[in-house]
Parts: C-alpha cells; sequence; structure tokens
C-alpha cells in the first residue's frame, strides 16, 4: 500500500515516522509546500519526497494523510477526495463552521472515505472508560471531568491561525465526551483567562480556560484547559456514575504531585512533556486502522459529521466566553444553517 503523507512539521514527522511501521504500507512518501522540509525529512527517515502536492497524486496513492497547517485541511481533504484517494487528515477540518460543513457535505455525497484525526478515541484507557459506561458497570451517569493542560505554550505565532483554546485543544475533550456517553450537548458556559504571555490576549485567545457542559440527559461535564501546566502534559478524564467510576489518565506517567504527607503510589519520576509522547500508542492504532479504511476493510471511525459536532460544542463555548453568557447549541447549529 503506497501512502502520502502533506505535512512535514512536527506533528507531520511524528506520523511519518509512525507510519512506516504500520503493516501493509509498503510505500512512503512525503509532499510539502516547504521542499526542503520534506526533503529532509525524507532522508533523516530513509524515504521518498515528492517534490510537489500535485507531483505526489500524479506517482498514483492507495490513502493519504494531511498534517499541513490547519488553514489548508479543507482545501487538502477536497482535492484528496477529487483524486479518489481515502483520506485521513488531522483536526481540525477547518477553522470554522462553513468550511467543515462544505467537507461534510463533500464526504457525504462521495464514497471516498475519510476519517478525522481524534486520536483519544483510540487509547487504550478511554476505551475501557466508554466499556464500562455502555456495559452499566458505572450505573448511571451523573459527572464528567474532563482536562487538557499543556506543559508549555506553542510559539506565538500558532496563536492567531490556531482557532483558539476551545476549537484547538478543548475540542479533543468535546469529541472524546461525545463518543463516550452516546449523548449531545445542549448548552455551555465558559470562561477564560490570560495569567501568561501577552500573545495570547493579542491574538485574541486565552491560555487557560474551562466551561461547564449539559447533556441532552441532564449529565454535567467541566472541561477544563491550559498552556501553562508546570508538573507535565496532563490529560485526564474522571466517569462517575451512581455504581461506580472510571478515571482515564492514572498512569505511571501522569503529573499529580501530591500535597498529602503519606502515599501508597508511587508519583511519575518523568511526567509526559508533550502530547505526542501521552498519546504514542493511540496514534500508532489510529494511523494503523487509517491503513484498513484506505484498504476498505473497515469504515472511518471518526467521519467529518462528527468532527462538525465537537466543533459546534467549540464554537459555543467561544461564544459564551466572549459574552459572558449561557449558549446553547441549538443556537449555534441555527446559526449555521442561516
Amino acid at each position: 500500500m503506497k501512502i502520502g503523507l502533506i505535512g512535514t512539521g512536527r506533528i507531520g514527522a511524528f506520523h511519518a515516522e509512525t507510519l512506516r511501521g504500520v503493516p501493509g504500507v509498503t510505500d512512503l512518501v512525503v509532499a510539502d509546500a516547504d521542499t526542503a522540509r520534506a526533503t529532509s525529512l525524507a532522508a533523516t527517515l530513509g524515504i521518498r519526497a515528492a517534490g510537489s502536492i500535485d507531483d505526489l497524486y500524479a506517482g498514483g496513492l492507495d490513502g493519504v494523510v494531511i498534517t499541513a497547517a490547519t488553514s489548508a485541511h479543507a482545501p487538502l481533504i477536497h482535492q484528496a477526495l477529487d483524486a479518489g484517494v481515502p483520506v485521513f487528515c488531522e483536526k481540525p477540518v477547518a477553522l470554522d463552521v462553513a468550511g467543515t460543513r462544505g467537507v461534510v457535505a463533500r464526504a457525504q455525497d462521495g464514497d471516498v472515505p475519510v476519517q478525522i484525526g481524534f486520536q483519544r478515541r483510540f487509547d487504550a484507557g478511554y476505551r475501557a472508560a466508554r466499556e464500562a459506561l455502555r456495559s452499566g458497570e458505572l450505573g448511571w451517569l451523573h459527572t464528567l471531568r474532563a482536562c487538557t493542560s499543556d506543559r508549555t505554550p506553542p510559539p506565538a505565532g500558532y496563536i492567531p491561525t490556531s482557532g483558539g483554546l476551545f476549537r484547538d485543544c478543548s475540542i479533543h475533550d468535546f469529541d472524546i465526551l461525545r463518543w463516550l456517553t452516546g449523548r449531545e450537548v445542549v448548552s455551555v458556559y465558559a470562561q477564560g483567562a490570560n495569567r501568561g504571555a501577552d500573545f495570547f490576549a493579542a491574538g485574541g485567545d486565552v491560555d487557560t480556560c474551562a466551561a461547564l457542559l449539559r447533556f441532552d440527559d441532564d449529565t454535567l461535564a467541566t472541561v477544563t484547559a491550559t498552556r501553562y501546566n508546570g508538573a507535565g502534559h496532563d490529560v485526564r478524564l474522571e466517569v462517575c456514575g451512581s455504581e461506580g467510576a472510571r478515571f482515564v489518565g492514572l498512569d505511571d506517567r501522569a503529573p499529580l504531585p501530591s500535597a498529602e504527607p503519606q502515599l501508597s503510589w508511587q508519583q511519575a519520576d518523568i511526567p509526559y512533556a508533550t502530547f505526542m509522547e501521552r498519546f504514542r500508542a493511540a496514534y500508532v492504532t489510529e494511523l494503523g486502522v487509517f491503513a484498513d479504511v484506505a484498504a476498505g476493510l473497515t469504515p472511518s471511525p471518526c467521519s467529518p459529521a462528527e468532527a462538525l459536532e465537537a466543533l459546534y460544542v467549540a464554537e459555543a463555548c467561544e461564544r459564551s466566553r466572549r459574552t459572558g453568557q449561557p449558549v446553547a447549541l441549538a443556537d449555534i447549529r441555527g446559526a449555521a444553517d442561516a
């Protein structure tokens, strides 16, 4: 199977290295608007680089992985669909609802599979928590508490094109909460703050946020995120039911220094530094599944339509943050339909 990869920045290089070891992938070719960067990565990994994206497709592909800048995601997905090539694209589909809806419509009109990269769906902890909840073992669900905390902030130049903390970071939590519960968010109330570098506020963003979500069965969820978590990269989820609970992310590298004088468990000596460390195994599984999708062995496990639902929640949280008022998801969908 011949796979192309477009975008050879940090996550692109990470995915390229992963794809080399995916069963069934016999040929990997990379491309980038920055041809020198693509050539350098290809030399490092012992693979080939195409001179351009058009050249990449001209050579024939069984599937394409898109890890380019967010602003390029939607056009590149359309290009892959026009070429009839199964496509994996890192989230988000687009920076706005209109662009995302355009991809959803295009994907639904054809039979070329599209998989969006919400890697937490392939993490062993999240999958075990979902199974426990869906089996009834936890009883009825009353509370969810999700956090995503970066150890260090991204570069200043990243912020103006990131879409903001809710769309760029917390959207992973919004997706996984829908996937885990099988329920829809009906309203949100969100706040944001800036205690760190000035470039967040200058870019219209925040470095820390918190949101309260209400689901259609009255389950409540809190979602928090920050760019400044000095203890380490921290991604966790508490799933609390009437008969039991599951806590995702409490592994031996969780950055959770205790204030208690006595502990019966070993704290992390080397906490996670990045999301790529935290979710390495999930990324490997995710791209392996995409190889099966591209081969026609399984349907896409995360369609653009599902990514759109997570984006609606992020849009509602951003509107709530800016207005200081609760926001109904029906209003976000209504505005998109108008």
